[in-house]
């Protein structure tokens, strides 16, 4: 390919018609990067106090570094960054709390350091806990990133808008959804293939999607079992618990449990009929 055509092809690539805003998005490495050093603020012993505002000191840099990407300018990606760093205390005290509670309901789960390093739930909720501070900081998309990463990694998919209370746990994970403005309350429980989702998307005059509430309210204490769907704004009790494999588009009261009406019958298989 000659330099004639490259320049060209340059040319059309640079080009101000291509309607995109210009701005350098960060590296997925540069993402894990930052996660890293919080995920050591965080989980690190509380009495190693020179190591901690080590990592302090290099996470508010690595934060900058990409609120910068972002094309905020160098004073204003720092004041962000300082207000990050004064909510890690309150961070860690979320995920402690979430690695806490799937210890404490996965028999599997041999020590805390373990779901902190290899659980999935424990990864998903890190990148979420951070992308909800950042969010709530000015910082959408940064936030968005930061969560589709996790997204990546896990194949837990947790809208960085949506409020999840302490204490939540998560059981393998792959396959959840929960939307932007779904609200999760204290020690709830989600298994693989979960959905908040919404039921429908309302229109303005304009036929432009509204930006409204339309994903479930889960209160406290909450166990929902997988592959189960749970749709629209609608509210599941506090202390209630749904089976596997439903459809919930309505409110469901206080201290139920909803399963599926029927038993489903093993009919068996002959020479491998049907599978």
């Amino acid at each position: 390919m000659n330099s004639e055509i490259i320049q060209r092809i340059a040319h059309t690539l640079a080009s101000e018609e291509q309607g995109w805003t210009p701005s350098l998005l960060p590296s997925s490495g540069a993402i894990d990067c930052f996660i890293d050093i919080i995920r050591q603020i965080v989980f690190l012993p509380t009495c190693e106090e020179v190591v901690a505002a080590t990592l302090i000191v290099q996470g508010i840099q690595q934060l900058v570094d990409l609120i910068n990407s972002d094309g905020r300018k160098e004073k204003d990606a720092m004041a962000i960054a300082h207000r990050f760093a004064g909510q890690l205390p309150e961070l860690r005290q979320l995920l402690r709390s979430d690695v806490e509670a799937i210890v404490d309901r996965d028999p599997a789960a041999k020590s805390l350091s373990e779901v902190a390093s290899c659980y999935p739930g424990a990864t998903a909720m890190l990148h979420y806990r951070v992308a909800h501070a950042l969010s709530g900081m000015g910082l959408p998309l940064l936030a968005r990133i930061i969560s589709e990463r996790a997204h990546s990694l896990t194949g837990i998919d947790i809208h960085p808008s949506a409020t999840i209370g302490a204490s939540f746990a998560i059981d393998h994970g792959t396959g959840i959804v929960i939307g932007a403005t779904a609200r999760i309350g204290h020690h709830v429980m989600l298994y693989q293939g979960v959905t908040l989702g919404a039921k429908r998307f309302e229109h303005d005059d304009s036929g432009r999607l509204v930006d409204g509430p339309r994903h479930p309210i889960v209160e406290d204490y909450v166990t929902i079992y997988s592959n189960t769907s749970v749709l629209g704004r609608i509210r599941i009790g506090h202390h209630s618990v749904l089976g596997g494999n439903l459809w919930i588009t309505h409110d469901v009261a206080p201290n139920s449990h909803v399963r599926q009406p029927k038993p489903i019958q093993h009919v068996g298989f002959i020479d491998g009929e049907g599978i």
